[in-house]
């Protein structure tokens, strides 16, 4: 059975579903003011694409159940993203711009502009996340073939989700503490083994969705679409995640200390 039809109308679906999410978050970014709204809408928004794509094939195959664990596993961590980062977004900063965002933009979004905030932040976003969301839309059309590769997808993924979700927790301790009680770097729990767990987890979480997916898709268009958690991988890592921030943290006390005995990115045991 040719499922090209399927696969090209679950890419359009994906590809309407980003462009709804991103529009709406940029009216409501002009609306506030902060261009950091996108934040949120960066986890939201795959759980929409998935949601929705998996809602237009089992129209066609109703049968196929693995689509909703896909689901269940980007709702999960999509959901909590987006929840954790709406204070961050919207709160921690006291309603001003993220710092990250301003140095994108040149200044502050009213000083720039939205469609230079469309130009330079929604649509690099959105893009970005259409382009990762490629297998699971991919996976949402096709049949289960290989049942243990969905189980190792499964693990990654919740590998990644511990690293994302407890290096979250254990920041938010930290940055919780009076500034004149706390050491200027977070070097404890998971910041301990990578300076920066949640970047690392979220790019578990999609190697592990791009393993689920790649159980249903078969080897050549898994194959094709390993390009996506690459992306992610290389977004998180070296454009608008660690990389980013590490500009600002460098500035403080301690830091070539920890940066010296602490890897950027891929984990491994604490060293003295």
């Amino acid at each position: 059975m040719d499922t090209t039809p399927a696969l090209i109308v679950s890419l359009l679906v994906g590809l309407g579903c980003v462009l709804a999410v991103m529009t709406a978050t940029a009216l409501r970014a002009r609306r506030l003011g902060i261009v950091a709204v996108v934040d949120v809408a960066w986890g939201a928004g795959f759980v929409v694409v998935t949601l929705v794509t998996a809602l237009v094939a089992s129209a066609a195959d109703a049968a196929d159940w693995h689509r909703w664990l896909v689901l269940a596993m980007v709702a999960v961590w999509g959901g909590r993203l987006a929840w954790h980062v709406r204070s961050r977004a919207l709160g921690a900063h006291g309603g001003k711009e993220d710092p990250r965002y301003e140095e994108m933009l040149g200044g502050s979004l009213a000083e720039v502009g939205i469609g230079t905030a469309v130009r330079r932040v929604f649509l690099v976003q959105g893009v970005a996340q259409w382009f990762v969301s490629i297998p699971v839309a991919v996976g949402a059309v096709l049949a289960l073939e290989h049942t243990w590769v969905l189980a190792l997808g499964v693990l990654v993924w919740a590998l990644g989700l511990t690293f994302e979700t407890v290096g979250d927790r254990q920041l938010d301790t930290y940055m919780s503490r009076p500034r004149d009680e706390r050491p200027p770097v977070m070097d404890q729990g998971l910041w301990g083994w990578t300076r920066h767990p949640n970047y690392f987890g979220d790019a578990c979480v999609w190697w592990g969705l791009w393993l689920a997916a790649a159980a249903s898709t078969g080897w050549v268009v898994a194959l094709a679409t390993v390009l996506c958690p690459v992306a992610m991988t290389l977004f998180l890592r070296n454009v608008t995640g660690a990389k980013l921030l590490e500009k600002k943290m460098s500035q403080r006390d301690g830091w070539d200390e920890y940066a010296a005995r602490v890897p950027m990115f891929f984990p491994r045991p604490p060293r003295s």
